[in-house]
């Protein structure tokens, strides 16, 4: 299960990819969090990490 991010509402601030222990979560080319599907464990760490709640299951 993959976390999904509303980028709408993400402001690129990298504060979930800091806290993905297996590196699925990063900033892409437009500034926003991208995850990424093969490499997520949905642990949910990034979604209590985000300010703006911008991820979800």
């Amino acid at each position: 299960m993959a976390v999904k991010v509303d980028k709408d509402l993400c402001i690129g601030c990298g504060a979930c990819e800091g806290t993905c222990p297996v590196g699925a979560i990063a900033l892409g080319e437009d500034g926003k969090a991208d995850c990424n599907e093969d490499v997520c464990i949905g642990c949910l760490a990034c979604t209590g990490a985000c300010p703006v709640g911008a991820i979800s299951e």
